[in-house]
């Protein structure tokens, strides 16, 4: 097993003083500062070789506290319940860093969107597009640096190189998906390339509406405010979101939240896993034309919704998280109810998945559809449901155990044929692993306080890195404490990033007609776009127009109205 020294002793001894510093800050998580030029000899080893999975990458300015930007790549060794985080500095005067995505596929995005927010150039990236920032954000603008405030608003229709879409390979056309489809619940866009009916390639275009969530926790918000934005990231796993933030300052702080805070965060998490799961089942159905298991999973998952508000006062966005612990319980009274309902959503939930285990024409649709290998998904690094579909062994309760998953832990849901079918039956096992963990969870939760007495301000300069597993799989943050109440840093990275990259893969040799339902099997949270790729089907032409030449379209088709 590897453990924290042995992983110190192993960059040591293999890389000699191009590890600069390396340390285990906390039980679990080493720290280690890498020479500039070595990054990339040092990621290939830890992915390569020692087998680690890649989590995220991050890019800080640091240039107010120790003159330098710092880019951090995140890993993690899942058998050992074991963090490397990896740190660079970079000189002001030369903001280039060797890309590590040709040795770690998974970081593709995350470097791409370090160079966008923070400037910092990875030489060598195979596709070195903008990723995060707008066709029309002006050049030399970084939106992460501290010198750019939270609240700016930089000119509209500034100019800015636009993002070039991939083209159909010979004797292939493009079918647009997007940015409205109708049996997707939410617009991305897509461009995907078909020979006949079968596709040969996919390209994506999203981050169109970058709410700056992060900036805002860098500079604006205190570290209490930042546990209530946290849970709007995401409009149905809103809680894991603040319960991962709160960890990586109570980690960066020393603080130990009390045990039966623990269990409530437990409990939140479970119950939000199971609406969470009702959600994309019918969600799926829908996509598939099956809206009978629409009508019934949105049935079953209403009293669970009134359940969440029973506890919290809201039926999502609870509320409840902050730095130390959680504001509300969960009083004796309340747990027969929770109980109660339980009880019928688990009796009415197996009759759901007897009917869709015995439906042919469904599984027609979901066996053998959407191969994402194991390979691929190791590869791309994905997470959740749909690494477990691949055989990917990981759920972080498991792995690197949280709130009150050290004492009871789940069972791994995992299937190994990585199609649509199995990402479908990894979340209708896993309801019933929720329904399971709650019960004891209630059982087993001890009496005493729910928040921590926190005395004095948060230490300046700690950093604090967690994960949390929702529905839709592994979150992960990072955070970098800093003065005046507020962190230095906030990194935030939700499953459907990872995830995303992985579709490509699964449209690889698929008909067109399974392309919406494989979208939808990562059950994906984009963000919304406001661009739209129009095909003229007399002439052929393709168009993307832009948020001007819209307004203008749609003013002149209404007469001037606003």
């Amino acid at each position: 097993m590897l453990d924290g020294a042995k992983l110190i002793k192993r960059l040591k001894d293999r890389y000699g003083p191009a590890v600069i510093k390396a340390e285990e800050q906390v039980p679990s998580k080493v720290y280690a500062t890498i020479n500039k030029n070595k990054i990339k000899n040092v990621a290939d080893y830890v992915f390569s070789e020692l087998k680690a999975r890649y989590q995220i990458s991050a890019g800080t300015d640091r240039r107010n506290t120790h003159n330098d930007f710092l880019i951090t790549h995140i890993f993690s060794f899942d058998k050992d319940k074991l963090f490397l985080v990896l740190h660079v500095s970079i000189d002001p005067n030369d903001t280039n860093i060797d890309s590590i995505t040709p040795v770690v596929p998974a970081a593709n995005w995350a470097e791409r969107e370090f160079r966008d927010m923070v400037g910092v150039n990875p030489i060598g990236h195979p596709d070195p597009r903008r990723l995060a920032l707008s066709d029309d954000w002006p050049e030399g603008v970084y939106p992460l640096r501290k010198d750019f405030p939270y609240d700016c608003k930089t000119p509209s229709g500034s100019p800015g190189p636009r993002i070039v879409m991939k083209e159909p390979p010979e004797g292939a056309i493009l079918v647009p998906i997007g940015p409205f489809f109708p049996v997707l619940e939410e617009p991305s866009q897509w461009r995907v390339f078909v020979e006949g009916e079968t596709v040969v390639g996919c390209d994506y275009r999203g981050f169109y509406n970058h709410r700056g969530i992060e900036k805002l926790g860098d500079s604006h918000l205190t570290y209490n405010q930042i546990c209530f934005v946290a849970e709007r990231i995401c409009g149905i796993c809103g809680f894991v979101h603040s319960s991962c933030y709160c960890q990586t300052v109570e980690e960066a702080a020393g603080i130990e939240i009390p045990e039966r805070a623990k269990f409530i965060r437990s409990i939140m998490l479970e119950l939000e896993r199971v609406h969470s799961h009702l959600l994309w089942l019918g969600i799926a159905g829908h996509i598939l034309g099956f809206d009978t298991v629409l009508m019934q999973t949105w049935r079953i998952r209403e009293p669970v919704m009134w359940l969440a508000e029973r506890i919290s006062g809201h039926r999502k966005t609870y509320g409840m998280n902050i730095i130390g612990g959680v504001r509300r319980d969960i009083p004796k009274q309340v747990h027969e109810e929770i109980l109660i309902v339980l009880d019928k959503v688990e009796k009415e939930w197996r009759a759901v998945y007897d009917a869709v285990g015995g439906d042919v024409p469904l599984l027609m649709r979901l066996k053998g559809t959407g191969v994402l290998t194991h390979e691929n998904a190791v590869k791309y690094a994905v997470v959740g449901p749909t690494a477990r579909g691949s055989g990917v062994e990981i759920d972080a309760r498991v792995d690197h155990p949280f709130a009150a998953y050290g004492y009871i832990p789940p069972k791994k849901i995992v299937f190994k044929d990585g199609d649509n079918l199995s990402r479908t039956l990894v979340r209708l096992e896993e309801l019933l692993e929720s329904i399971r963990l709650i019960r004891e969870f209630l059982k087993e939760m001890p009496d005493g306080p729910i928040t921590a007495e926190l005395k004095g301000d948060l230490p300046d300069q700690k950093e604090g890195v967690s994960v949390v597993e929702p529905p839709r799989g592994e979150v992960i943050h990072y955070t970098i404490t800093g003065g005046e109440n507020k962190p230095y840093r906030w990194r935030v990275r939700a499953p459907t990033y990872p995830n995303l990259q992985g579709v490509p893969a699964m449209f690889e040799n698929a008909t067109i007609a399974d392309v919406p339902i494989t979208i939808g099997s990562i059950d994906p949270c984009f963000s919304c776009t406001e661009r739209m790729e129009v095909v003229d089907v007399k002439k052929g032409d393709i168009k993307v127009y832009s948020q001007e030449e819209l307004i203008a379209l749609s003013r002149a088709k209404y007469g001037g109205i606003e």
